[in-house]
């Protein structure tokens, strides 16, 4: 079986934020969503996380719950999906289907953008159904 490339989670993602509810899916247009196939060391460092294998996406920005008009502005908010982590924990289930993995993922990274609870996270990620 061929494992999806960095385009087609690219896909996946975009799927993803297009099914969002309208109010969500437009301000979720503002964040840049960066596929790549591993987190970099720096990242891994920052976290104190040991194994590239645990991260499966991460947000840099300033939630919108926290954001100023006094802030300066230094580049869009970013989402990075970890596509070889991903796969992997896609792999380790084996009860999920991939795009359905990847918009988990994508949503709960959206959940530090929108300064979302864990009620607002179930609103909208249906994961536990």
């Amino acid at each position: 079986m061929t494992r999806p490339g960095l385009s087609q989670f690219q896909d996946m993602a975009q799927d993803a934020l297009n099914t969002l509810p309208a109010p969500f899916r437009d301000a979720a247009q503002e964040v840049v969503i960066q596929i790549v196939d591993w987190p970099s060391q720096d990242m891994l460092d920052d976290l104190e996380i040991a194994d590239p294998l645990d991260l499966t996406g991460l947000y840099e920005g300033i939630p919108l719950t926290k954001k100023s008009v006094w802030d300066q502005p230094y580049g869009p908010d970013v989402i990075w999906l970890f596509r070889r982590p991903i796969l992997a924990e896609w792999h380790d289930r084996g009860n999920i289907g991939l795009p359905r993995l990847v918009a988990h993922v994508l949503v709960h990274e959206l959940a530090h953008h929108f300064g979302w609870s864990d009620d607002d996270i179930a609103q909208i990620d249906r994961w536990w159904e």
